[in-house]
């Protein structure tokens, strides 16, 4: 789960096409679909990355942690809570090993957080740790790369995206078997004479609905629903990135 070194610093640029605010609302509307008595008051924003999520969540009035295992996505967080004068509580932790000051109303992921992690023993490492923070019969809402996004979009393939001031060259790698891709992120920072080259490594798995479902389920939380992203539609064959939303079970 290393990375996000060099790609912190141009994350925000070049996911500039994420709306937000919507991507907040969508999801506040999640929750009072499925558990429309218990609006959450708390929030747990599971791998905040820079914190543009957490802050529209806030703004919303949620009271929300947020937790990441960058500290230099976190330093960009604290300092957009700063410039907005939003208070966000940040936490630097790997969320396999997640340990909050006391429970949560529920918590979100998104964004392909949970693709980070490789093996379905991590995953099921942090459901159980979601698990003891989350009140009994919360939802935990998250979204991931499918399978299909894996092998057909991203796969072997290069990308390049380029601005004023640098280039970003992004190789894949993919192991077909697993569905996971190993990226390589290379930077071309434009300087007062030349470039200096940063390089940065990721690597992402993404996993079946089935597989989710019993980690889940192991871990003491109930299915409600999995969605195409940003939508309540059942997902397609060629559906990118799935919404999952689950229910902390009252006992375990």
């Amino acid at each position: 789960m290393r990375g996000y070194t060099a790609f912190a610093g141009y994350y925000d640029r070049l996911m500039g096409d994420i709306d937000y605010k919507a991507r907040a609302r969508y999801l506040l509307s999640l929750f009072k679909l499925h558990d429309p008595h218990k609006p959450p008051l708390s929030l747990l924003d599971l791998g905040c990355g820079s914190g543009s999520l957490a802050l529209q969540l806030s703004a919303l009035g949620i009271d929300v942690i947020g937790v990441d295992g960058s500290a230099e996505m976190l330093c960009l967080a604290s300092d957009k809570a700063n410039k907005s004068a939003v208070p966000l509580m940040l936490l630097c932790q790997d969320m396999r090993e997640l340990d909050l000051y006391g429970t949560v109303d529920g918590a979100v992921c998104t964004l392909d957080s949970l693709n980070h992690l490789c093996s379905t023993k991590e995953l099921a490492e942090v459901f159980n740790r979601l698990f003891l923070f989350i009140q009994p019969g919360g939802l935990f809402i998250f979204d991931v790369n499918t399978v299909y996004k894996h092998r057909f979009v991203l796969g072997d393939n290069s990308f390049v995206y380029e601005q004023d001031d640098f280039l970003c060259i992004w190789r894949n790698r993919l192991i077909n078997r697993t569905a996971q891709v190993s990226m390589q992120l290379d930077f071309f920072v434009k300087q007062s004479k030349g470039y200096t080259r940063l390089t940065d490594s990721l690597r992402e798995r993404a996993y079946s609905q089935r597989t989710l479902k019993k980690l889940l389920s192991k871990a003491g939380f109930n299915t409600l629903a999995v969605y195409e992203d940003m939508t309540t539609e059942c997902i397609k064959d060629d559906t990118q990135r799935m919404v999952f939303v689950a229910q902390r079970r009252i006992e375990g």
